[in-house]
């Protein structure tokens, strides 16, 4: 890839860009629900969203990536969850993904979040250091497999959190 990546918070007016991003990189992939994009939509409204951590990648003025953390708990403990990642199809395996997931981790650490949940594919994120969350006390509600519900601790704060994690009700 040529052209340079800019990383930047998502504003209002990347909405509409970021929905047709969303659903064009989910369409016909074997995991998606087709809601992935109506989710950022829900997200978007609700007291669990968090502003600085839905981000866009942009290339050339073009939005190609976007990611969004959550605000969850874990047995009452603060905590985010990584959902979606999204790049469009033509930007994917180029590292588009891997950027935003990066940045996000860095500013979510920032922020002081110690630990975030993911529930993703078990062969993508544990190069970003995620692990099977059950592995370390943490279960959630979701019917998914035990290998693709995980979490990457972004402090040692973080790895003292346990038990089970609730999601606002806009994920259901």
């Amino acid at each position: 890839m040529n052209k340079e990546i800019t990383i930047r918070q998502e504003t209002p007016g990347d909405h509409a860009a970021v929905f047709a991003l969303t659903k064009a990189a989910f369409a016909g992939t074997w995991h998606a629900d087709g809601d992935e994009q109506d989710l950022v939509e829900r997200l978007r409204k609700c007291d669990a969203f968090i502003p600085k951590l839905s981000l866009v990648a942009v290339i050339g003025g073009e939005i190609i990536g976007h990611i969004m953390f959550t605000r969850i708990t874990i047995d009452g403990a603060d905590a985010i969850c990584l959902a979606p990642v999204s790049v469009l199809p033509e930007y994917q395996k180029q590292g588009i993904g891997s950027a935003l997931i990066r940045r996000g981790h860095e500013l979510a650490t920032e922020m002081g979040f110690g630990v975030c949940l993911v529930v993703g594919h078990e062969d993508y994120y544990p190069r970003f250091g995620y692990e099977i969350a059950s592995k370390h006390g943490i279960t959630q509600p979701f019917p998914a497999p035990d290998e693709c519900v995980m979490v990457r601790f972004l402090n040692d704060a973080g790895k003292s959190i346990t038990g089970s994690a609730v999601f606002p009700p806009e994920f259901y």
